[in-house]
């Protein structure tokens, strides 16, 4: 899994390439999400764009970093997920927990507001 992390205003962008399953890859994003709550301020976005596999590992991840983020008053967004991430969100109904976008620019418009 590749992370790329970059800063667009106040927000915080994570360009996510690869898996997000159990072992090695949860661990890193995990590990990454952890920095971003520690270290930055503000939104942060996970652009989807390029994840080809997200088990439960990696839901049980994204479910509790939104959890900590919002306890934080900090909104979390994702852009530009494959359908089939999609399809899974919604069967968990983490959709209507996590805002999705199409574009970077909704996606910032909305977490900047």
């Amino acid at each position: 899994m590749i992370i790329l992390r970059e800063r667009r205003e106040r927000t915080t962008v994570l360009r996510i390439q690869g898996v997000v399953k159990l072992g090695e890859s949860a661990r890193q994003f995990s590990e990454l999400l952890e920095k971003v709550l520690e270290e930055d301020e503000g939104p942060v976005l996970l652009d989807f764009e390029k994840i080809d596999t997200l088990d439960s590992t990696g839901l049980g991840e994204l479910i509790g970093y939104l959890q900590r983020f919002e306890e934080r008053k900090r909104k979390m967004a994702i852009v530009r997920p494959k359908d089939r991430v999609v399809a899974l969100l919604k069967l968990t109904r983490l959709d209507t927990l996590i805002r999705i976008f199409p574009d970077d620019e909704a996606a910032l418009a909305y977490l900047s507001g």
